[in-house]
């Protein structure tokens, strides 16, 4: 599968970053362009979002695959890693599963657990738009708006909407994703194991990581560390992007200084 991808600067180490859930590359362009300063960034769209393909198939053994394919296809040896939510998934399981293709790892919000089921009302939101009925966007907002009250939410989920000549359509794959949401929200095999230089940041307003995560989180990947923005719930890289972007470049910029 070859994914849909932007790609910000020319010179320095490789950097690819992995969007989370019902998100796409768009999310991450403003971090992308202030990393291309110092790295080569790409940012692709996961299988069944933003504008990479649609596919039945959707788990993160396929998905850290759609990965190791885009490096092959662009001639990346190996890259560092920036995964945000499920992205921070897929960069787990590809880094135990190829341990040689990855330099050091950024996982944002998100830990190597199974996680009870969250999303609800966002996919009875989405479900209640038929895209081809809609005359606008505002349309779609209002009817959103009344099983999502959160304007924030509600415009990163719209930003799935796109016009075409005969009208509106979801970019990504709804029903898949929507299937394989269990999947999603599933954990790494016991048997996965990582001695990368793992950073994982916490959005301190997130329950996304737990104080009584960290033992498996170090189970798992034993030369990890943790840090806290405070200010930032889940979605970090809209929260808090100034802050996120100079704990990523230091602790890139370690790596980079000790070799």
């Amino acid at each position: 599968m070859e994914l849909n991808y932007k790609t910000f600067g020319d010179v320095g180490d490789p950097v690819i970053i992995l969007h989370g859930l019902l998100g796409s590359l768009d999310n991450w362009q403003t971090l992308a362009k202030r990393l291309s300063e110092q790295y080569r960034v790409f940012t692709p769209d996961q299988r069944n979002h933003g504008r990479s393909p649609h596919h039945p198939e959707m788990n993160y053994d396929v998905m850290a695959g759609d990965l190791l394919n885009f490096m092959d296809r662009h001639g990346i040896s190996g890259a560092h890693l920036i995964g945000h939510s499920m992205g921070g998934k897929t960069a787990m399981h590809f880094a135990t599963a190829y341990p040689d293709r990855v330099k050091r790892m950024v996982v944002v919000d998100i830990g190597p657990k199974s996680y009870p089921p969250g999303h609800d009302d966002v996919f009875k939101a989405l479900g209640v738009i038929d895209p081809r009925a809609l005359g606008s966007r505002r349309e779609a907002e209002v009817l959103m708006a009344r099983i999502i009250p959160g304007e924030a939410l509600r415009l990163f989920l719209l930003k799935n909407l796109t016009r075409e000549a005969d009208g509106y359509r979801w970019k990504m794959n709804l029903p898949v994703i929507e299937e394989a949401y269990e999947e999603i929200r599933s954990g790494l095999p016991e048997n996965r194991h990582s001695g990368h230089h793992t950073l994982f940041i916490k959005g301190g307003r997130s329950g996304y990581i737990d104080p009584g995560d960290w033992p498996q989180i170090q189970s798992v990947f034993p030369e990890a560390t943790l840090a806290t923005i405070p200010q930032a719930g889940h979605w970090v890289h809209a929260d808090a992007p100034e802050v996120l972007l100079a704990m990523v470049r230091d602790f890139l910029m370690a790596k980079t200084q000790a070799s």
